[in-house]
């Protein structure tokens, strides 16, 4: 009995040991906005206030587009997501980008709601604070499912509608970035608030491209240093702990707004099977799908992408114009 007692001790002990040597050779503590804001907020970022929050915005291009284009990121991204897309828009129309909620360097919601209905309410709200009474929406995965969400409240705040690789229905996901997967984990999912290898967040980046080559150091540094940003890997936990909203998917047959669905064929956190169904569920939906790309196409091949979204604003434009 001693004997055992002895083994169990030293085997606790070998475990302590080899944790704490884990977190001192994977230590990431937070990042304050301000430590982050000098790389990752250089004009033309901006602050505003809604409500407790402090919101990372950019806003560019001509003010007189009186219906400017509105793009919501996806988890655990940030509106540097689209940087190619804005670069090609922004010389004509007016392009609006934000950090969601407990993302980017907005950092957490106070009360720690990351419901869905919370998201639309703070798009709502954004909107609300720079005048824009119709937009359209883009958005990416989760800022995809926010989007036609926002778009089912309050159709006459959205012209048209962008999903890309949007969350949505029910996930049968057939990879599933190791970030996400930690941080849905028990015990595990309490470390990665102070251990953060870069290693994980590159695997997690390479994960969701259909060609991982593509993936950049410098683009590894941004997903990296953004998670870092005070109170956001509690965030994201938080957000895997919200109930479902999938069954509000039942009612996209609602949609009466002209809709573009832009999808990689290699997506595995959100197969390309999803994007069948929102172009069956969306009446008069268009749907392209490029093959080669991922969960992220707007970042892995943003010329291509934006391409298709500005032919397809261009048709809402002839058909203004009648």
């Amino acid at each position: 009995m001693k004997f055992f007692r002895r083994v169990v001790a030293w085997s606790a002990a070998i475990l302590v040991l080899a944790i704490a040597g884990y977190l001192a050779g994977t230590w990431a503590p937070d990042q304050t906005v301000e430590q982050l804001s000098a790389r990752w907020a250089q004009p033309p970022s901006t602050f505003i206030n809604i409500g407790a929050l402090r919101v990372h915005l950019r806003d560019e291009g001509p003010r007189d587009d009186s219906i400017p284009i509105v793009l919501l990121h996806g988890t655990s991204s940030s509106l540097h997501t689209w940087d190619g897309w804005a670069a090609v828009l922004r010389p004509t129309r007016r392009v609006i980008r934000m950090d969601l909620p407990g993302f980017g360097l907005t950092g957490p919601d106070p009360l720690n709601d990351y419901s869905l209905d919370n998201y639309v309410r703070f798009v709502r709200a954004v909107l609300d604070s720079l005048h824009v009474t119709r937009a359209v929406l883009a958005g990416n995965s989760l800022g995809g499912q926010i989007a036609w969400a926002l778009a089912l409240a309050d159709s006459s705040r959205v012209a048209r509608l962008v999903l890309v690789d949007a969350a949505g229905y029910p996930m049968h996901s057939t990879a599933v970035p190791i970030g996400f997967r930690i941080a849905r984990t028990p015990v595990l999912n309490k470390l990665v608030r102070y251990s953060l290898p870069r290693s994980v967040v590159e695997s997690s980046v390479r994960s969701v491209f259909g060609d991982p080559s593509k993936v950049t150091p410098e683009l590894v540094d941004r997903y990296y240093d953004l998670a870092r940003r005070t109170g956001n890997r509690g965030a994201l936990v938080a957000r895997y702990k919200q109930p479902s909203a999938d069954s509000l998917a039942a009612r996209l047959h609602e949609l009466r707004v002209p809709t573009l669905i832009i999808w990689g064929g290699k997506d595995g956190l959100i197969p390309p099977d999803n994007a069948e169904r929102f172009h069956r569920d969306i009446v008069g939906s268009q749907l392209v799908m490029f093959p080669a790309l991922g969960h992220v196409p707007q970042e892995e091949d943003p010329v291509a992408t934006v391409s298709a979204v500005k032919t397809f604003l261009a048709e809402m434009r002839t058909v203004a114009a009648r």
